[in-house]
């Protein structure tokens, strides 16, 4: 008897696959050894049924990916909810403008979560939330420890496999489990020392939720590298916010660094586009021509 699952979690060798009723322990057919198949948390696969009361089974087939991020490496995402704290420990925008290029790169769609909204005054959060909805990311003000924004996130995580991705520290298990009671996912304290959060998630797996669809609670990280593929005159397709202007620059190659009769680069000085987010945008397409010299 065959069925069709989601790989939760691989641990130990063996692949946990819910086919929406159950959570199938599996073992894999020898030819995957062979072919070095990956399996990642997100993979659809077809499964075959050797234990019914003991819910155990065998891998048969990997069906197609529609994508897959690198890190976290997790398969089918529909969604990539970025968590950024706005304090405790203080907002990495920089970060936050990487995840955005690496997650649109990716093919995955990005929301925005904001928590910690109630460490800090309503309007600050409203100017970061005014900041990156102008760019055309949806966002969400949000606070773990209040409740705030948790019915919006609820209503965007619906029948969706959505990766949560930012920093250790800025709460992705503390929404997790205000999201979802029971879950007691480990939390982590933040450095005193270092105004860092320390690591608490160690493998990536997939949680069902009773609202419908899955998360990925990710290992948290401070650093990313850009793709090996992004080329300097792409950058700005993962910038919405510039894209408008940019049919206005006076070359069509601009990169709206050195170049004279620049749009963007007015529109900033004008104030219609945020100056730090463009200085970040600076910065990361610095390391994008330094990647291709490398490459």
């Amino acid at each position: 008897m065959t069925r069709e699952g989601i790989i939760t979690k691989g641990y130990s060798g063996f692949y946990y696959v819910w086919d929406g009723n159950s959570l199938w322990e599996c073992s894999l057919r020898g030819k995957f050894r062979v072919k070095k198949q990956t399996f990642l948390p997100g993979d659809r696969v077809i499964i075959n049924v050797l234990d019914e009361d003991r819910k155990k089974a065998v891998i048969e087939q990997v069906l197609p990916r529609k994508t897959e991020l690198v890190r976290p490496t997790v398969a089918n995402v529909d969604q990539a909810v970025i968590v950024t704290a706005l304090a405790n420990p203080n907002p990495d925008f920089r970060l936050l403008d990487r995840l955005l290029v690496m997650v649109q790169f990716s093919l995955v769609v990005p929301v925005l979560c904001f928590n910690k909204c109630d460490m800090v005054s309503p309007a600050e959060s409203q100017r970061v939330k005014e900041v990156y909805e102008k760019a055309g990311f949806p966002s969400i003000l949000a606070s773990a420890k209040k409740g705030w924004g948790l019915d919006q996130l609820k209503e965007v995580l619906k029948d969706k496999i959505s990766v949560f991705a930012g920093s250790s520290g800025v709460g992705k298990s503390s929404l997790l489990n205000a999201l979802e009671p029971g879950l007691s996912l480990k939390t982590g304290e933040i450095s005193e020392k270092m105004g860092r959060g320390k690591h608490t998630t160690r493998h990536v797996e997939l949680i069902h939720l009773s609202s419908g669809g899955f998360i990925a609670d990710t290992p948290g990280f401070s650093s990313i590298y850009l793709p090996k593929e992004l080329k300097r005159e792409e950058l700005i397709k993962y910038y919405p916010d510039f894209l408008e202007y940019q049919q206005l620059c006076r070359f069509t190659t601009c990169l709206h660094r050195d170049e004279p009769q620049c749009a963007v680069k007015e529109a900033v000085a004008l104030g219609n586009l945020d100056k730090m987010r463009y200085e970040r945008y600076i910065g990361i397409l610095e390391e994008v021509i330094e990647q291709e010299r490398r490459y």
